[in-house]
């Protein structure tokens, strides 16, 4: 355990960020489950509409840092892939 202030300080605040950062992650693969599922299905106007969902949550998530925006257009481009094939 740290003794010096700025580092029990800075153990929090990493804590902190781990669990925003960890519930973000959750929240974009949980959308990505649904395009999936719906693409499974073969389901294009619930695919479509999930794509909506998720492309917005990743962007969010490449917004607070959480992935690199790179991730976010690889992500974004696959799902998007997958949904127009079975259009």
């Amino acid at each position: 355990m740290a003794n010096i202030k700025s580092a029990k300080k800075r153990i929090l605040v990493n804590e902190t960020k781990a669990a925003r950062n960890k519930a973000i992650k959750s929240r974009v693969k949980t959308c990505i489950k649904k395009v999936e599922a719906a693409i499974a299905d073969k389901n294009a106007e619930a695919a479509k509409a999930a794509l909506k969902v998720a492309v917005a949550e990743i962007n969010r998530a490449g917004s607070k840092g959480v992935y690199h925006k790179n991730t976010c257009s690889r992500k974004i481009s696959r799902l998007s892939k997958a949904v127009n094939g079975i259009a």
